[in-house]
């Protein structure tokens, strides 16, 4: 039975969910690692929606084993996170209703997180879109000054969260096509992230551990690559992108 599955019991009011599906630049997956770690975030439920990867993920240390796609929890900071370990597909037509109906459901406010493809000089640039009432949550974030797509898992979340009315954000940063992008995920976090959501989390570390967590994510980056529908990703569609 397709569904999400709590293994703890938390007292959450209302919460923000940050997706951290992977795409473009792993900003997303960057971001949930971070938080996760950072915040001290424990494993809260797993997401055992239809049309994900049916495996098994283990980690240095521990005997237990998680699902490759699951939320982690911060109770009090009422924040979710969306953590996965394997590419997945935005046909996952379970996994989409799966999780949109779970949201409806818990009252929760998704912010989806995507990738612009480029290479910016400087710091990349960050806008936002919105659906249902959302706009309002956007603060000083810019909208896009191009028409554009929002492809693969986040688009097809995006898509039905506007299909179903429901409150949604929708974060899109400039960041590298081909290797993952801590200083794209810096830029989420704390013009994005924190700033809607209202916690306190630091991002220097981001910085400082760039090539360790460039090296870690590669041989995601390279699935991604290898499986280009099923990598979150922003293109721009206007005659001048």
């Amino acid at each position: 039975m397709a569904q999400i599955r709590s293994v703890t019991e938390l007292e959450l009011d209302s919460p923000f969910l940050v997706e951290g599906l992977p795409g473009v630049g792993l900003v997303g997956g960057i971001i949930a690692d971070h938080l996760g770690e950072t915040l001290g975030m424990s494993y809260h439920a797993a997401v055992d929606c239809d049309g994900l990867p049916q495996v098994a993920v283990f980690d240095e240390g521990v005997h237990d084993v998680q699902p490759p796609v699951r939320l982690l929890a911060d109770e009090g900071n009422d924040l979710l996170v969306l953590q996965s370990d394997v590419p997945v597909s935005p046909k996952a037509e379970g996994f989409v209703d799966c999780l949109m109906g779970w949201i409806q459901e818990e009252d929760v406010t998704p912010l989806f997180i995507s990738g612009l493809p480029t290479r910016p000089e400087g710091k990349p640039s960050i806008f936002g879109v919105s659906t249902g009432d959302a706009e309002r949550l956007l603060g000083d974030i810019g909208a896009p000054e191009q028409p554009g797509v929002v492809s693969g898992p986040t688009g097809a979340l995006l898509n039905e969260a506007d299909d179903r009315d429901v409150d949604s954000v929708g974060l899109v940063v400039e960041t590298d096509p081909q290797f993952p992008d801590p200083a794209a995920s810096r830029v989420v976090i704390d013009e994005g992230v924190a700033p809607i959501t209202g916690i306190d989390v630091g991002t220097d570390e981001l910085v400082e551990k760039s090539e360790q967590i460039t090296e870690a994510k590669k041989q995601l980056a390279k699935q991604m690559q290898d499986a280009k529908e099923e990598s979150t990703t922003a293109t721009t569609t206007g005659m001048y992108g």
